[in-house]
């Protein structure tokens, strides 16, 4: 947790920043997350920022173990007062270090992977430490689908990253940024010319 922490924090931050100077009709823009618009995705942040271990067993056993159940009653009850109220929360819980029960990377992974779902519909840019990204990206090679990951999008296929020295698995070859490739692993559509190789192809169909 002491590793991961901080470039959480450093993320939340650099969020908050871009958040706060978008146009009110800019939160209902549809996410890179099915089904989510940009304030579903910050909505979202804010519930996972502030759940705790006991408090995420409490609301699965309430939602019967289901877990979609579980993020949507989050999700609309972060995002009912609307943007600013979302976003002054989001800066109040900036800091926290409260998880459901998961590993830590999933706090890294959830912050990078939303983070670009609400910047690259907006056109926002944004530069994140390749290192904290590769971090990610194995995560959610090693971790099933079922679990948030995407390790079975990844099967039989090689992976090479442009910017990091991250070069594993076997058959046609997927190349791309960490970023992208984190992206494309997690089930998000990428840009084209993104993604080259002969895998390129089998993963952004296994998005």
């Amino acid at each position: 947790m002491t590793e991961i922490w901080p470039a959480v924090h450093r993320e939340r931050d650099a969020l908050i920043h871009d958040l706060s100077s978008i146009d009110p009709e800019q939160w209902a823009t549809p996410s890179l997350c099915p089904g989510w618009d940009i304030l579903d995705v910050l909505a979202h942040l804010v519930d996972d920022a502030k759940t705790t271990r006991l408090g995420f067993v409490r609301r699965m056993l309430a939602a019967r173990f289901d877990f979609d159940r579980v993020n949507a009653a989050g999700v609309a009850r972060e995002r009912a007062a609307g943007p600013a109220r979302a976003l002054a929360e989001f800066q109040a819980v900036r800091y926290r270090t409260t998880s459901a029960p998961a590993p830590a990377a999933t706090r890294l992974v959830e912050q990078i992977v939303h983070g670009e779902d609400i910047r690259r519909p907006l056109g926002i840019g944004h530069d994140y430490p390749a290192a904290e990204v590769e971090t990610a990206l194995r995560f959610q090679a090693r971790t099933g689908v079922s679990m948030g990951g995407g390790r079975e999008r990844l099967a039989g296929l090689r992976v090479i990253a442009t910017d990091a020295a991250l070069d594993e698995g076997s058959g046609p070859a997927v190349s791309g940024s960490v970023l992208a490739l984190l992206l494309a692993v997690s089930g998000r559509a990428v840009r084209p010319g993104e993604l080259t190789g002969p895998g390129a192809a089998p993963l952004r169909g296994a998005a």
